[in-house]
């Protein structure tokens, strides 16, 4: 599985510098290590749960599981009898054991330059009680659902560590969803609280959340399911506004004259503040709660496999999946990738660019840096606004050391050229990492050699919000790196490449990624489902968990994904499911049938080409392709905005009635060598798709 040396050629190497203080300074260090973890995992976890706080220890197995449907229902359960609390663990341990209350925890930016404030870990501890208080006193108890749906603000970290404080269950919802996805989830979930903000700028565009989160409580009270109370925090609005008539609260800071104030030699615009409705017997206003509230409060021992929190991510089927992850697994594993995938040290200044409405947030901006001690960057804004530079500024500004981003956003800045870059040192960073999809070969050695100039190596990441952290990944002084590949497993995880029948592949290979045995921080079910949990992952192939995504094996042992192999699309880092979207298209009463397909593209990865079968006697104009994407957004979010909508009278479909989408992503490509196509019911369709095709220019 691991070779028994690292390859020689064709591979860029760390520095020795970096190889001489790593935690995992060789490749043959790391295949001693990832040996024992296989061999002997209550060893090797044995040794990263030392490093936190059990009230009580664990009384069973370390880890026990079953992953063959066949045998029974599946399930994973780690350190059971075991009980502690996360937030004790990345707050009070590093406050009162570690002696790090006036270590930074966060750097804060908004998006406008020069918005900016820093917290500490005592700061971030008494806030968390004080608003873990506030949850008590609307009746939030242990194993409730929170709804939480905020910017990119310290009080959406606040949020979360309180819910985990009291042992309640958060179940964030990304800030570029539509009310009815938001709906669907509160509903789902069965929240009884939601947390929002009244709005946030991503650039120049205001987004507007309270009017949303209110839209998403009426579609819920629409539905029989009402949420009774809704905390709102002030993020934006003006406290003239709120003491002139406005039924809003008091606001939690007067706004910036920003025409008189300077920043990098521009004038800053006024923002006009969002438009808040306020329900009296529904909204509560966090200022208002937080003022009163103590600075005291214990935390609730949660036993290991008690819920931590609900994220949801697209489904094949179209109904989001809400992945739940439980307590002690998740705290091991996402401490232990953060600490060695990032090689982190105390001194170490770290920046995820990812929203923590992702997994990537969860895990890599709140609960595997913090438990770690870390200081992280919290950024709200955008890496091209107000200009181009803005990323490589921010490095500079706090001299941070481990940067972690998307492909689509290094693909992004590529277009700008180095000079952008260049402008600025960036001496500071020491490793580079990639998160959310695939990268290019192209945009990883520019992100090598342009914005870590061939100095610091690139941590390109395999993993998914099921499995909680890193699975596959260079380790950044051990393994040498291929532009592009995943390399190797991460510790405790056991990969391997099947064939359609569900044979293993030895050697150079390509097939179905799965993996063979659990590690601390997978998935345990999805939320009020299980039967769809063993369904997706596990009957494939019994005995295996299976990811979704096809992988290649080269000649060196080296791991390569190759993408999602069901019904799901990677745009801009995040996955969208075609079903979801074609039955958002569907029902617009105009549309009699809809089909997706994804479109490879130069910075998202891949965007949504539609077609779409009109009922009679509809014409298909500009005027409905606009209300198409209208409705597309308002069902899901401005994520899944089709990039191509094309007039399809017919779909090409086989004799049993199945849509042929390989046939569709052939012809939104423009490719004529459609393969075999005998099985078409009517192959006279193909003819007119194309000559229908939309104008592509990416």
């Amino acid at each position: 599985m691991i070779p028994d040396k690292a390859p020689g050629e064709e591979v860029l190497h760390a520095s020795g510098d970096l190889k001489k203080q790593a935690h995992i300074p060789s490749f043959e260090k790391y295949k001693e290590l990832y040996i024992r973890s296989v061999e002997s995992p209550e060893e090797f976890w044995g040794d990263v749960a030392k490093d936190f706080f059990w009230k009580t220890k664990y009384t069973g197995k370390f880890l026990d599981y079953n992953f063959d449907v066949t045998k029974g229902e599946i399930f994973v359960k780690c350190m059971e009898g075991a009980t502690t609390n996360i937030c004790y663990n990345v707050l009070d341990r590093n406050v009162h054991e570690r002696k790090l209350g006036d270590k930074m925890a966060f750097y804060w930016l908004g998006n406008e330059p020069g918005d900016e404030k820093t917290v500490t870990y005592r700061e971030l501890l008494q806030q968390v009680c004080k608003f873990a208080n506030v949850l008590k006193s609307q009746g939030v108890k242990k194993g409730d659902r929170v709804s939480i749906y905020m910017p990119m603000v310290v009080e959406l970290v606040v949020a979360m560590l309180a819910c985990a404080r009291i042992g309640a269950v958060h179940s964030i919802v990304f800030a570029g969803f539509s009310a009815e996805s938001l709906c669907e989830r509160i509903m789902d979930s069965q929240c009884c609280i939601l947390i929002t903000a009244d709005g946030f700028y991503r650039g120049n565009k205001l987004i507007s959340l309270k009017l949303i989160a209110d839209e998403a409580l009426q579609k819920c009270r629409d539905k029989s399911f009402t949420v009774e109370k809704c905390i709102m925090l002030k993020h934006l609005t003006k406290e003239d506004e709120a003491s002139s008539g406005s039924l809003s609260p008091p606001a939690k800071r007067t706004c910036p004259d920003l025409q008189q104030e300077k920043q990098k030699e521009r004038v800053r615009k006024v923002r006009p503040p969002p438009q808040v409705p306020w329900n009296p017997e529904v909204d509560l206003c966090w200022h208002s709660l937080f003022g009163g509230a103590s600075e005291e409060c214990e935390p609730v021992w949660c036993d290991s496999e008690d819920p931590l929190f609900i994220l949801y991510t697209s489904g094949s089927t179209g109904k989001p999946k809400g992945v739940l992850h439980t307590v002690s697994g998740y705290m091991l594993y996402t401490a232990a990738t953060f600490k060695m995938v990032f090689d982190y040290h105390s001194d170490d200044v770290y920046w995820c660019t990812a929203d923590i409405g992702w997994i990537t947030g969860h895990s890599y901006i709140t609960y595997g840096p913090l438990a770690n001690g870390a200081t992280s960057v919290l950024f709200e804004g955008l890496p091209t606004y107000p200009d181009v530079s803005r990323m490589w500024e921010i490095v500079d500004k706090y001299h941070v050391s481990k940067f972690y981003t998307a492909p689509t956003a290094i693909r992004l800045l590529m277009k700008y050229g180095s000079e952008p870059v260049q402008k600025y040192k960036r001496t500071s960073l020491k490793i580079l990492g990639t998160v959310g999809e695939p990268i290019n070969p192209e945009a990883w050695q520019w992100y090598y050699s342009v914005v870590g100039e061939k100095r610091c190596p690139v941590v390109d990441t395999f993993w998914q919000t099921e499995t909680g952290g890193h699975v596959m990944t260079p380790l950044p002084a051990a393994t040498p790196m291929k532009p592009g590949s995943a390399t190797f497993p991460f510790f405790g995880v056991v990969p391997a490449i099947l064939n359609e029948s569900g044979e293993e592949l030895e050697g150079p290979s390509e097939g179905y990624l799965v993996f063979k045995q659990p590690w601390p921080g997978v998935m345990r079910t999805v939320y009020g489902n299980h039967e769809r949990f063993e369904t997706i992952y596990f009957k494939k192939f019994p005995g295996y968990y299976v990811t979704g995504d096809g992988c290649r094996r080269d000649k060196d042992g080296y791991y390569w994904i190759t993408g999602r192999i069901d019904d799901m699309l990677n745009v801009s880092g995040h996955l969208l499911s075609t079903a979801e979207v074609e039955s958002a298209l569907v029902e617009h009463e105009a549309v009699a049938e809809a089909a997706v397909v994804g479109r490879p593209h130069p910075v998202k990865g891949e965007s949504l080409y539609c077609f779409v079968t009109l009922n009679d006697g509809i014409n298909y104009n500009q005027k409905l392709e606009a209300e198409l994407k209208k409705q597309v957004r308002e069902k899901i979010g401005a994520i899944a905005t089709p990039d191509y909508i094309q007039n399809a009278p017919g779909l090409p479909k086989t004799r049993s009635g199945k849509i042929m989408r390989r046939v569709l992503r052939k012809i939104a490509c423009n490719e004529q060598d459609l393969g075999d196509v005998s099985t078409l019911a009517d192959s006279s369709v193909i003819e007119q798709l194309f000559e229908n095709r939309c104008c592509t220019t990416v």
